[in-house]
């Protein structure tokens, strides 16, 4: 996803290839596709056509699919390819990702790394394929780990029929996202859709064809094991040419490895300010680094990453960003909890010196895109922090309600869209959300912002002024 956005912004920023020519070696035979969104394919909210990224058609980009890189000669600047051919390069662009890791539980795995009998991942096209054939409605489903991507899985899974296990070896769900009581109500959630979840549980051993056997003995039952415990990025090509990397490939604010000429964005570039496995982070890298090496903007940089997670599942809205756990907190931030369990609902904000810096906001949607902003802009909290949740006409501390410049509302955050982004390209003639998507790449990230555009685009076509999303 990140090499192709590489090369669509200097496909923008250099239309006729006048001063950089970009070719792209891919190993899939697929054109470039949105990862975030295959949890949508096995749900069928997508075909596998409907994923599928823009592919640069100037003079300046060329894309060679079904072929890999084998080895990087750092002294010739050359890349080796696996039929049997060279490319040079003048600067190289690493954007190799990062692959599904298989954690070491008898018959998860071969020693290969091969997923065994009737196990899946879902990082790739290939993946959705290999699950889809071991899917079938009213099976029993096992997915072994219960972060977003497992979430989001089993919510597809759901909505093919299968009946589902999630197994978190965390004390509860979306660990790194989330508190320990917003996880509480997202479980029930996921129980009502009729997952049963299984925290602080470990697995032992998969046996194809009976399922998934836990540390405590229990067996859950299991045609197929989806594994989304985690991610190694792809370093082999850098580690083998002696650039520096460690969980990923080390990069600085100029996106440049310890060889000058070699670059990474991405889920294999490892920033001191983060930003790997998010789809934002790693289109602000492709963008600041398609400037620099068009000459479009030399002094750009890369600061560091703010991350939000969207938990894309159908029916629950959830949101959370910054600093949320109870361990993370000093005795200086402020905390305002709603809870209620009942209606499937919860909702955290911390402020820290009159600036948001976290929440959790589940069934909140109106709230969602209000605090995302504030927390996106670093503007001052409004006074009533109970009223912010609750979707209420607010105001800045000193301000009146209703008074006081905002900046633009984001409909998509992956792709800075805001509002009036969206009301533009419907002025310019944009009537569906594809229109909208080929104008603005609103609904072309992590696809959180969907429903906001389908909301805006119902509103503008009926004559209303639709509500601010976020």
């Amino acid at each position: 996803m990140v090499g192709a956005r590489f090369a669509e912004e200097v496909a923008r920023l250099d239309p006729e290839g006048e001063r950089v020519h970009v070719t792209v070696v891919g190993t899939e035979h697929h054109p470039a596709y949105n990862r975030v969104l295959l949890s949508g394919v096995v749900a069928g909210d997508y075909t596998p056509d409907q994923i599928n990224l823009p592919v640069p058609r100037t003079p300046g980009v060329s894309v060679r699919t079904g072929v890999s890189a084998t080895a990087l000669d750092t002294v010739e600047r050359r890349v080796d390819l696996d039929d049997g051919t060279h490319l040079p390069y003048d600067e190289l662009v690493l954007a190799t990702g990062a692959r599904a890791a298989f954690p070491p539980i008898p018959g998860v795995s071969a020693s290969d790394g091969v997923p065994g009998e009737g196990v899946s991942a879902l990082r790739d096209l290939a993946d959705c394929e290999r699950l889809l054939s071991l899917v079938r409605p009213g099976a029993p489903v096992v997915v072994l780990g219960g972060g977003v991507l497992g979430l989001e899985a089993a919510r597809g899974l759901v909505g093919r029929g299968a009946r589902v296990c999630v197994v978190e070896s965390s004390p509860w769900i979306m660990r790194r996202q989330i508190d320990q009581s917003a996880a509480k109500v997202l479980a029930s959630c996921y129980e009502d859709l009729g997952v049963s979840v299984h925290s602080w549980r470990v697995a032992s051993r998969w046996i194809p064809g009976t399922g998934l056997e836990l540390d405590d003995g229990r067996v859950l039952p299991g045609d197929a094991l989806v594994v989304t415990a985690g991610v190694r990025a792809n370093t082999e090509l850098a580690k083998a040419a002696g650039i520096e990397a460690e969980h990923g490939v080390l990069v600085d604010d100029t996106l440049a490895t310890s060889d000058a000429r070699v670059h990474a964005i991405g889920d294999c570039a490892q920033h001191p300010g983060g930003g790997a496995g998010l789809v934002q982070p790693g289109w602000e890298q492709a963008s600041v680094l398609a400037r620099r090496l068009t000459g479009a903007a030399p002094q750009a940089r890369y600061s560091g990453a703010r991350p939000l997670t969207r938990l894309k599942a159908q029916g629950i809205e959830l949101t959370a960003f910054g600093l949320v756990q109870e361990d993370d907190l000093g005795p200086e931030v402020e905390t305002v909890t709603v809870s209620d369990p009942y209606g499937r609902r919860y909702a955290k904000l911390t402020v820290s010196e009159e600036r948001v810096v976290g929440a959790v906001l589940l069934g909140f949607a109106q709230a969602a895109a209000t605090l995302s902003q504030l927390y996106d802009t670093g503007a001052p909290v409004p006074a009533d922090r109970l009223a912010l949740l609750q979707g209420l006409p607010t105001a800045a501390p000193g301000e009146q309600a209703g008074q006081g410049a905002a900046a633009p509302a984001l409909v998509c955050r992956c792709n800075a869209v805001s509002r009036e982004d969206i009301e533009q390209a419907w002025l310019d003639g944009a009537r569906t959300r594809e229109g909208i998507a080929e104008r603005t790449r609103a609904t072309t990230g992590c696809g959180g912002c969907v429903r906001d555009v389908n909301a805006l685009l119902s509103g503008m076509g009926s004559g209303r002024s639709a509500e601010p999303v976020g």
